[in-house]
């Protein structure tokens, strides 16, 4: 009796260890499962102006995580010089990384990214498609010297600019058509020249201001000739810029998908709240502490769109603005796909975040 009892306990015991350790075993096939759907996404931020704030507060907020992503952030130090002639910030976080050389996802102008395509050889090389776009106003201001009242006087005189192919450049051009001018005869425009500096060392006559010169010009006492929102002009600002090649494997498509759900969630948080989240943000990650100052920097994202669909419009501006030999080769949907977009917004899921 006793021998049948301690048979049947070994048999229950032998029992029960096996199916512990096929619980074990498919608890480890879920985690393993469920670490592998985590993607992996290297992306570059090209500067901290301020419609690429969301890609930092989806890094910041944990909303990459929050999608399924594990992504490595790069984006210049806070405290470089973007052609302004001082630094862009005066501190904040430095990313610990190198700059990617290939970054799964670039996120920088259209319009530099067409106009380096037509104009820069190696940049063929680095032609993307646009699939998001948080900037399609141009929204800049122009600040000139002591002198200049008005764009009409700007005729003849010097206008600063970072360089020919960026946003700065596409308005020194835009300006020009707007204003009835040849851009060579009628007007000089010089590059490396988007700063205070550039005025009092009498570099320049005026300049185009993006958000961040635009408020060292204000802390500096100058006001802006024109706030260039009132042409209601576009633009194809900072967008998601993604390799079509890389973007036709699925999973990639899909890393995509999540991290156009995270930017969507991150353009609400921006806006919400007075900018409350993009003040904590800037104040941690770009070391803006005076909330005046970063003030003036967050105006110039408040048209920043909820639905961020490339810009086509831009996009059509700045093949009409850069018209070329080159260009006529490319037709506008060469630079730009908006299906995962139009995905994301026919699903419902921005408009369930704003409910």
């Amino acid at each position: 009796m006793r021998a049948n009892q301690e048979m049947r306990h070994r048999r229950i015991s032998k029992w029960m260890r096996h199916f512990g350790l096929g619980l074990l075993v498919l608890g480890a096939g879920n985690l393993a499962r469920a670490q592998q759907d985590v993607i992996p996404l290297t992306v570059e931020l090209l500067n901290r102006s301020i419609n690429k704030l969301p890609f930092v507060i989806a890094k910041d907020r944990g909303l990459y995580k929050k999608y399924g992503l594990d992504v490595k952030l790069w984006m210049p130090d806070p405290t470089a010089r973007w052609g302004t002639g001082v630094p862009a910030y005066e501190g904040g976080i430095k990313v610990d990384m190198e700059r990617p050389e290939d970054p799964d996802i670039s996120v920088d102008g259209g319009t530099p990214m067409m106009a380096a395509i037509v104009t820069n050889a190696p940049s063929l090389a680095q032609h993307r498609i646009i699939l998001a776009t948080t900037d399609c106003v141009v929204r800049w201001h122009i600040i000139a010297r002591e002198g200049i009242h008005s764009l009409e006087d700007l005729k003849g005189k010097r206008l600063g600019i970072s360089g020919p192919g960026a946003m700065t450049g596409f308005i020194a051009r835009l300006i020009a058509q707007r204003m009835g001018w040849d851009p060579v005869h009628d007007i000089s425009i010089m590059s490396n020249g988007t700063s205070v500096a550039a005025l009092q060392k009498d570099w320049v006559d005026a300049y185009v201001a993006y958000e961040v010169p635009y408020a060292y010009a204000r802390k500096a006492g100058y006001q802006p000739l024109i706030d260039l929102r009132s042409w209601n002009e576009s633009i194809a600002g900072s967008s998601v810029r993604v390799k079509r090649v890389w973007l036709q494997n699925p999973r990639n498509r899909e890393a995509v998908r999540r991290f156009l759900k995270a930017t969507v969630e991150a353009i609400l948080l921006f806006h919400e709240g007075d900018g409350e989240v993009a003040f904590q943000v800037m104040s941690k990650w770009h070391g803006l502490r005076d909330r005046e100052f970063a003030g003036i920097i967050y105006a110039g994202g408040k048209e920043m769109p909820r639905k961020p669909y490339p810009c086509v419009e831009g996009i059509k501006k700045t093949m009409e603005l850069y018209d070329s030999n080159e260009m006529r080769k490319y037709k506008l949907e060469d630079f730009y796909d908006d299906s995962l977009m139009r995905e994301l917004d026919e699903s419902g899921f921005i408009d369930s975040l704003y409910e």
